[in-house]
């Protein structure tokens, strides 16, 4: 268990590093954009700022979200302060939905009148975006893990749509400059729209999924059952839960039936092979209750435990 926690403490302080120098990037590229698509009047460079400005704050309340999560377990949270990520992934999500929804109606007005765009100097600053993108999005695949982490996946996700929207307003400024299109600009911001929507869409139904306490993703029950079921001296098992406490932290908790004569020393020698059989399921966390065949119980294998009113005097497993 221990040289897992120190892979997670590993990876969160890579992690960390990674956002922060992502963070100093992206903010001051974001301020050069924003001040360039205000001078040359482009909606597809102001919509990539727009998107590079939720990018930064996305950055930083994920560099936020990793300190505090750090924070240690105390009286009144016991889990510590490791949900504050999933938090900020919730955040990130339904501010980029915002953010495309605010492109949206901004590039529809500007169909029905396209504005003068400055083109050169949208080319320029979109190029540069575009550069600048790809060099964080490197930065971040390479240094940190984009692939399980909800609030490093989150960020990136920002930062890749950002990408797109660089090329969006580089291909809407070459279509201005050699054909004219004035409605190539606004065209330009809503494809950027439509990639943030699908981010944020992403990012905020897989938090929400863990703030529901919903199973992992990564964990597949009906194997975590057969493993358990199967270890020798396991007569039964109920009252499963399975959920993450936050990225790359997945919890477990159930009761199990055993033999009325098994020793501890025996149960806790059962226990410490079901905790190394579920580490390879993904389970990291794990909490088993032993009981005998006379302790009453559901024989069904989820929690079927009602939250009872408070002077109900029923039999409680909880």
């Amino acid at each position: 268990m221990s040289e897992h926690h120190h892979d997670h403490n590993h990876a969160h302080s890579t992690n960390k590093k990674v956002l922060f120098i992502s963070f100093l990037i992206i903010t001051s590229y974001m301020v050069v954009e924003a001040v360039g698509g205000y001078v040359t009047n482009s909606l597809a460079l102001l919509s990539d700022a727009g998107h590079m400005l939720s990018d930064s704050i996305s950055l930083g309340i994920a560099l936020l979200a990793f300190t505090l999560g750090a924070k240690a377990a105390n009286a009144s949270k016991t889990y510590g302060y490791k949900r504050f990520e999933v938090l900020a992934a919730v955040f990130n999500g339904v501010t980029l939905i915002l953010v495309a929804l605010f492109i949206f109606v901004e590039a529809i007005e500007r169909f029905a009148n396209p504005p003068e765009v400055a083109t050169t100097g949208m080319l320029v600053i979109s190029s540069i975006g575009l550069v600048v993108n790809m060099i964080v999005a490197w930065i971040m695949t390479r240094g940190g893990d984009t692939e399980e982490n909800l609030n490093m996946r989150g960020a990136y996700l920002h930062v890749i749509s950002d990408m797109l929207g660089s090329v969006g307003a580089i291909i809407a400024g070459l279509l201005i400059l050699f054909f004219g299109w004035g409605w190539a600009d606004p065209l330009a911001s809503v494809i950027v729209a439509v990639l943030v929507l699908r981010s944020g869409y992403y990012v905020s139904k897989a938090s929400l999924h863990v703030l529901m306490e919903g199973t992992p993703q990564n964990v597949n029950v009906e194997d975590v059952v057969k493993i358990i079921e199967q270890t020798n001296g396991i007569k039964g098992l109920h009252d499963l839960h399975i959920w993450s406490i936050t990225s790359g932290l997945n919890a477990l908790s159930c009761h199990v039936v055993v033999d009325d004569q098994m020793t501890i020393a025996e149960g806790e020698k059962l226990l410490h092979k079901i905790e190394h059989d579920l580490l390879h399921q993904n389970v990291q966390h794990v909490t088993i209750q032993l009981e005998t065949a006379a302790h009453q119980h559901d024989h069904s294998i989820l929690c079927t435990a009602k939250a009872d009113p408070p002077d109900a005097h029923a039999h409680h497993h909880h």
